[in-house]
């Protein structure tokens, strides 16, 4: 996730994280498209996917773009991904959707049977996967902004949770990431 020193991910209401305060380089992006490459599935909130829906299929056709857009463009497109929506009931760009009362229970079967890493896109997504312990890990891209004001990561999460700095890393512009482990309170229990 793209976060303001504040842990804030819009400054306005339904920007979806695109705001000025944002300094993707190139160099940031090809860590983006690097990292996506990675991934073997994607899990997105309809809120996220919506928006990258918009952009990116068009993105990897579009000459007048960087070859960084238009690569990440076609790994987007390409790769599996789950839209979980109450509403939506169809998506293409090899995308499955989950949804219902029990979206969070089928994420959970769908992490059990999938091998390797899977990506999270969305702040409300993201906080029900951690209250449900189902997050291990955190990969947050810090720009070097405090907004002060707008909707935080984790909109209404309020137990303290334990971080282990894995990696961390600068980019330019003053962007940083910081890559974490998430402490399961179940798994770190002596029983």
């Amino acid at each position: 996730m793209n976060v303001s020193l504040d842990l804030r991910i819009e400054q306005v209401p339904g920007d979806n994280g695109a705001g000025e305060w944002l300094r993707i380089s190139e160099e940031l992006h090809r860590e983006f498209n690097a990292r996506a490459q990675t991934l073997a599935l994607m899990v997105q909130g309809r809120v996220i996917y919506e928006t990258m829906e918009e952009y990116w299929p068009r993105a990897r056709e579009d000459a007048s773009l960087p070859d960084v857009l238009r690569e990440y463009g076609e790994i987007w497109t390409a790769a599996p991904k789950v839209l979980v929506s109450r509403t939506r009931r169809s998506a293409d760009h090899n995308t499955r959707i989950i949804g219902g009362d029990d979206a969070i229970e089928q994420l959970a079967a769908l992490r059990a049977q999938t091998d390797g890493t899977i990506g999270v896109g969305g702040a409300a997504l993201a906080t029900q996967l951690l209250r449900a312990n189902l997050l291990d890990e955190l990969l947050l891209f810090t720009h070097p902004a405090i907004l002060g004001f707008g909707r935080p990561l984790f909109d209404d999460y309020d137990v303290p949770i334990e971080l282990d700095l894995l990696e961390q890393r600068s980019f330019e512009q003053g962007v940083t990431m910081h890559h974490y482990a998430i402490h399961n309170e179940l798994e770190d229990s002596p029983c």
